[in-house]
Protein backbone atom coordinates (compact mmCIF):
# COMPACT_ATOMS: atom_id res chain seq x y z
CA UNK A 1 0.00 0.00 0.00
CA UNK A 2 1.23 3.45 -1.26
CA UNK A 3 2.24 5.88 1.75
CA UNK A 4 1.65 9.51 1.53
CA UNK A 5 3.62 12.91 2.07
CA UNK A 6 3.21 16.16 2.05
CA UNK A 7 6.19 18.77 0.18
CA UNK A 8 6.64 21.60 0.99
CA UNK A 9 7.73 24.57 -1.62
CA UNK A 10 7.82 28.03 -1.38
CA UNK A 11 5.63 28.70 -4.37
CA UNK A 12 8.18 31.99 -5.97
CA UNK A 13 11.26 29.35 -5.72
CA UNK A 14 8.82 26.43 -7.05
CA UNK A 15 5.14 25.69 -7.48
CA UNK A 16 2.33 23.91 -8.11
CA UNK A 17 1.58 25.39 -11.50
CA UNK A 18 5.51 24.67 -12.69
CA UNK A 19 5.09 21.23 -11.86
CA UNK A 20 2.15 20.77 -13.89
CA UNK A 21 3.50 22.65 -16.96
CA UNK A 22 6.63 20.64 -16.95
CA UNK A 23 4.88 17.30 -15.62
CA UNK A 24 7.60 15.79 -13.20
CA UNK A 25 10.31 17.00 -11.53
CA UNK A 26 13.12 15.97 -9.23
CA UNK A 27 12.28 17.06 -5.62
CA UNK A 28 15.45 18.45 -3.85
CA UNK A 29 17.07 20.79 -1.90
CA UNK A 30 15.86 19.15 1.26
CA UNK A 31 18.36 19.42 4.04
CA UNK A 32 16.99 18.94 7.39
CA UNK A 33 17.79 15.58 9.23
CA UNK A 34 14.49 14.60 10.07
CA UNK A 35 13.03 15.85 6.55
CA UNK A 36 15.57 13.33 4.53
CA UNK A 37 14.80 10.59 6.91
CA UNK A 38 11.41 11.00 5.37
CA UNK A 39 12.32 11.71 1.90
CA UNK A 40 14.82 8.07 2.15
CA UNK A 41 11.54 6.61 3.06
CA UNK A 42 9.74 7.65 -0.09
CA UNK A 43 9.06 5.01 -2.39
CA UNK A 44 7.75 4.74 -6.58
CA UNK A 45 4.23 5.19 -6.24
CA UNK A 46 3.99 7.20 -3.18
CA UNK A 47 1.08 10.22 -3.22
CA UNK A 48 2.52 13.28 -2.59
CA UNK A 49 0.47 16.55 -1.82
CA UNK A 50 2.13 19.91 -2.53
CA UNK A 51 2.19 23.02 -0.04
CA UNK A 52 2.81 26.03 -0.91
CA UNK A 53 4.17 27.65 2.05
CA UNK A 54 5.26 31.80 2.15
CA UNK A 55 2.01 34.20 2.08
CA UNK A 56 -0.20 30.71 0.64
CA UNK A 57 0.13 28.68 3.81
CA UNK A 58 -2.22 25.86 1.25
CA UNK A 59 -2.25 23.02 0.28
CA UNK A 60 -2.59 22.82 -3.49
CA UNK A 61 -2.52 19.85 -5.17
CA UNK A 62 -1.31 16.16 -5.64
CA UNK A 63 1.20 14.31 -7.17
CA UNK A 64 2.92 10.75 -7.12
CA UNK A 65 6.34 9.62 -6.59
CA UNK A 66 7.51 7.78 -9.98
CA UNK A 67 11.47 6.83 -8.30
CA UNK A 68 12.33 6.32 -4.97
CA UNK A 69 14.84 8.50 -3.22
CA UNK A 70 18.50 8.39 -4.27
CA UNK A 71 21.13 10.52 -3.67
CA UNK A 72 21.13 13.77 -5.41
CA UNK A 73 23.53 13.79 -8.65
CA UNK A 74 24.09 17.28 -8.38
CA UNK A 75 25.42 17.36 -4.51
CA UNK A 76 28.60 16.43 -2.77
CA UNK A 77 27.18 14.85 0.36
CA UNK A 78 25.58 11.31 -0.58
CA UNK A 79 23.51 12.14 2.55
CA UNK A 80 21.64 14.40 -0.36
CA UNK A 81 18.28 12.44 -1.51
CA UNK A 82 16.07 13.38 -4.08
CA UNK A 83 12.98 11.61 -5.76
CA UNK A 84 11.03 11.99 -8.62
CA UNK A 85 7.60 13.02 -8.83
CA UNK A 86 5.26 13.71 -11.01
CA UNK A 87 1.56 15.66 -11.45
CA UNK A 88 -1.88 13.88 -10.51
CA UNK A 89 -4.44 16.71 -10.30
CA UNK A 90 -4.99 20.17 -8.42
CA UNK A 91 -7.23 19.39 -4.92
CA UNK A 92 -10.62 20.76 -5.75
CA UNK A 93 -9.91 23.27 -3.51
CA UNK A 94 -6.96 24.37 -1.35
CA UNK A 95 -6.32 23.62 2.11
CA UNK A 96 -5.24 26.32 4.12
CA UNK A 97 -3.10 26.23 7.11
CA UNK A 98 -5.12 27.08 9.51
CA UNK A 99 -7.94 24.89 8.55
CA UNK A 100 -5.25 21.86 9.10
CA UNK A 101 -4.43 23.27 12.92
CA UNK A 102 -8.47 23.82 13.29
CA UNK A 103 -8.59 19.41 12.87
CA UNK A 104 -8.14 17.84 15.63
CA UNK A 105 -6.98 14.63 12.79
CA UNK A 106 -3.72 16.85 12.73
CA UNK A 107 -2.65 17.92 16.30
CA UNK A 108 0.05 15.33 16.15
CA UNK A 109 1.05 16.15 13.00
CA UNK A 110 4.61 17.25 12.13
CA UNK A 111 2.56 18.82 10.06
CA UNK A 112 1.11 21.57 13.07
CA UNK A 113 4.30 20.71 15.67
CA UNK A 114 7.37 20.98 13.74
CA UNK A 115 6.42 24.14 11.14
CA UNK A 116 9.43 24.07 9.48
CA UNK A 117 9.27 20.67 8.09
CA UNK A 118 9.45 20.20 4.30
CA UNK A 119 8.78 16.48 4.13
CA UNK A 120 5.66 15.32 5.99
CA UNK A 121 4.74 12.28 6.67
CA UNK A 122 0.67 11.49 6.69
CA UNK A 123 -1.85 8.99 8.01
CA UNK A 124 -4.04 7.54 5.38
CA UNK A 125 -6.80 9.76 7.73
CA UNK A 126 -5.03 13.00 7.09
CA UNK A 127 -4.13 12.53 3.47
CA UNK A 128 -7.69 11.25 2.65
CA UNK A 129 -9.07 14.36 5.01
CA UNK A 130 -6.76 16.91 3.05
CA UNK A 131 -7.56 15.22 -0.62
Amino acid sequence: MPAHWLLKTEPSTYSWDDLVREKTATWDGVSNPVALKHLAAMKRGDDALIYHTGKEKAVVGLARVTKSAYPDPGAKDPKQLVVEIEAVRPLSRPVPLAEIKADALFAESPLVRQGRLSVVPLTDEQFARLR
